[in-house]
């Protein structure tokens, strides 16, 4: 059980996980233990998520998300299998928690009358600075 906040929590059911070799530095222990974890979570046909929340995990996940609708996060980080599989859960949960906060819907606004003028401004004063810039005819 994979509890996310009040409302949404994760049964043992819904997530698979799949232990082995880790890459990189170890030693011979890298050739003999499966410490690494990959965590996969139905997500797509989960019932304990919301469809917005799925909508933004999705958007959130990038490559992590599979075709099928699933989310795979990897760890091999430490040595340990149980610390990888904690550290691959805490991803999980940080990563669905992220996905139930509503992004703040943006208000255009306008430009101000003064920035407009600004602006403008700048632009002539940009223009003269090119305008001097051409070929210089000589009084000789």
């Amino acid at each position: 059980m994979l509890k996310i906040n009040d409302q949404i929590t994760i049964a043992d059911w819904e997530l698979t996980e799949q232990f082995m070799r880790a890459s990189g530095p170890g030693g011979q222990n890298v050739n003999k233990v499966s410490s690494a974890v990959e965590l996969r979570f139905e997500a797509e046909r989960s019932p304990s998520l919301p469809d917005p929340v799925k909508a933004r995990l999705r958007r959130l996940a990038g490559r992590r998300w599979s075709k099928e609708g699933a989310l795979i996060i990897q760890c091999d980080e430490t040595r340990s299998q149980a610390r990888n599989r904690e550290i691959a859960r805490d991803r999980l949960a940080a990563l669905i928690l992220a996905a139930t906060q509503k992004p703040k819907r943006r208000v255009p606004t306008r430009p101000t009358l003064g920035s407009k003028k600004r602006r403008l401004k700048a632009k002539k004063v940009r223009g003269e600075v090119k305008a001097m810039r051409g070929r210089v005819d000589g009084e000789e």
